[in-house]
């Protein structure tokens, strides 16, 4: 198996996300900001749902085309300077054929320029917490200055599905027909995937072939995100492994209902404590005997193993490191429901930086003593530090720490 390029291994980037709880199921480098490409449409049409929720158009609202909108490179629909394209059009060329020239035409809508969507596009993410993107423009066209994150656009699609239900629907269209011509969605998940109902592809040379999905399977929603594939072939063929896994945590998860007192404030010098002695904890419970999962029950928090990129980026069975994971100790407690209530208390502080960060509950030897830490992990070492700042400022107790083998545990 070739290895994959230095840049290819650079610009690799997934998330898996529980679109009702937040929480993560998977990630790899999901703070690392990249080329979102074309997934910036989702922006796009965030922003334009908004305008027809706000009242300003309808879906059947003519929107005139400029020049600008009409001298767009490819992938596009054509239109020409001087005519009119309606919303719902606007719509169903975003989503399907990824036009160019219609994202231009709902930026100008939207914000009267392409230049002025891109700072009120940002405003927009920084007010849903994506907090490491930057948009410049409507396409997802190259350009520099434009970056996001694999879980900024997590939190993009969840934004989507739950505040405009009524038009997620479209995200579900095979083909599009404008003017007598039918157009397919470049999301062929949608044909091949049972559940999969959404959301948007991409592509420039400079990110590789990304794809933002969602599938819903016995009444629960998971969000996915790849960035860099080599072809968009092996992209979906990761996008279904990442998909398959994901609903396979959630079906372990739903069968651990953590009960117990309730919580405590975490100890300052407990939440500072070094730990130099962490041993794996003595119950481990395998979940779900039917699964190809493993699982073990660790505090009280299911742990499984990692997802590996696989052929996205032609790791073969290599598991994704631990090496460059970074996260937050919030507290060590003599009870594990108390440490997990710690961690959702330091959420709940900090949530457009932890909402839907993954809980880690740890059993450790404090010095002879049982005590079970509370993490939260799957970040870069500067947002772990972004995040402690933000919280050492309300009085909270916060440690920056590398992820260990006990992050991750699980059984072989």
């Amino acid at each position: 198996m070739i290895a994959p390029s230095e840049a290819e291994a650079r610009r690799y980037a997934s998330i898996v996300i529980d679109a009702g709880t937040g929480q993560v199921l998977h990630a790899a480098n999901p703070d690392r900001q990249a080329y979102p490409a074309s997934m910036t449409k989702m922006m796009t049409l965030y922003l334009l749902f908004e305008a027809v929720e706000e009242g300003r158009y309808t879906l059947k609202s003519p929107l005139p085309v400029s020049r600008h909108a009409a001298g767009m490179p490819p992938s596009k629909l054509g239109l020409r300077s001087g005519q009119t394209i309606s919303v719902e059009d606007v719509i169903g060329a975003l989503v399907t054929k990824s036009a160019n020239d219609a994202a231009v035409v709902a930026a100008e809508a939207i914000a009267g320029t392409e230049t002025k969507f891109g700072i009120v596009a940002t405003e927009k993410a920084r007010q849903l917490g994506m907090s490491r993107t930057v948009f410049r423009n409507a396409s997802g066209l190259p350009d520099s200055r434009q970056l996001s994150t694999a879980r900024d656009m997590a939190t993009l699609a969840q934004a989507l599905i739950r505040q405009y239900p009524q038009y997620y629907h479209y995200f579900s269209l095979k083909s599009f027909t404008y003017k007598g011509r039918s157009y397919r969605n470049h999301n062929k998940l949608l044909d091949k995937y049972d559940g999969v109902d959404g959301l948007k592809t991409g592509y420039i040379r400079a990110s590789g072939f990304n794809l933002a999905a969602s599938a819903v399977r016995n009444g629960r929603r998971i969000i996915a995100v790849v960035y860099g594939g080599k072809t968009s072939r092996s992209r979906n063929a990761h996008m279904v492994e990442l998909l398959d896994r994901g609903f396979s945590r959630i079906m372990v998860a739903r069968h651990i209902t953590p009960d117990g007192p309730p919580p405590e404030k975490p100890s300052l010098a407990l939440a500072g404590m070094q730990t130099q002695v962490a041993t794996l904890p003595k119950t481990k419970a395998e979940i779900g005997a039917n699964t190809a999962v493993p699982a073990v029950v660790v505090g009280g928090d299911v742990i499984l193993p990692p997802i590996r990129p696989d052929e996205v980026l032609g790791q073969g069975d290599a598991d994704i490191e631990l090496s460059e994971s970074y996260g937050i100790q919030v507290g060590a407690f003599s009870d594990p429901v108390r440490a997990q209530s710690a961690a959702k208390a330091a959420i709940n502080a900090a949530p457009s930086h932890l909402m839907g960060q993954a809980i880690r509950v740890s059993q450790i030897d404090g010095n002879g003593a049982v005590l079970y830490r509370a993490r939260l992990i799957g970040m870069e070492e500067a947002t772990a530090q972004e995040v402690c700042k933000i919280l050492r400022s309300q009085q909270r107790a916060c440690l920056v720490v590398k992820a260990d083998r006990l992050d991750l545990a699980s059984l072989q």
